[in-house]
């Protein structure tokens, strides 16, 4: 069974920092751009950042540049997003998502597979 799971979620106050993890299992990830998204109540789900097949090449939405990171690990067959800086307007559910190619978007269309979600709140 091909799967994502993510992980890393939880309670943050502003200015804090969270690593967020997203692991494969049934499949390798080694063959997949990843992306990141979340989704905040009321709001539609959107792109955060996102990793080419090989790593060398990244993205990131405006609103967190320079505050996240994300990385991959292709022999633990897992990406990670390290959170920095966050704000009250970063709590969403946080989604990984692969896409069978070599390159990266942070446009939802053309991922193959998606993770269940992990919840982060930034909140005093």
């Amino acid at each position: 069974q091909l799967q994502l799971v993510e992980s890393g979620g939880g309670l943050v106050q502003p200015g804090g920092s969270l690593r967020l993890s997203c692991a494969a299992s049934g499949f390798t990830l080694n063959y997949y751009a990843i992306g990141w998204f979340r989704q905040a109540p009321g709001k539609e789900r959107e792109g955060v950042s996102c990793i080419s097949r090989s790593g060398s090449s990244t993205n990131y939405a405006d609103s967190v540049k320079g505050r996240f990171t994300i990385s991959r690990d292709n022999a633990k067959n897992t990406v990670y997003l390290q959170m920095n800086s966050l704000k009250p307007e970063d709590t969403a559910i946080y989604y990984c998502a692969a896409a069978f190619q070599a390159m990266c978007s942070i446009h939802i269309r053309g991922y193959d597979y998606w993770g269940q979600g992990t919840q982060v709140t930034v909140s005093s």
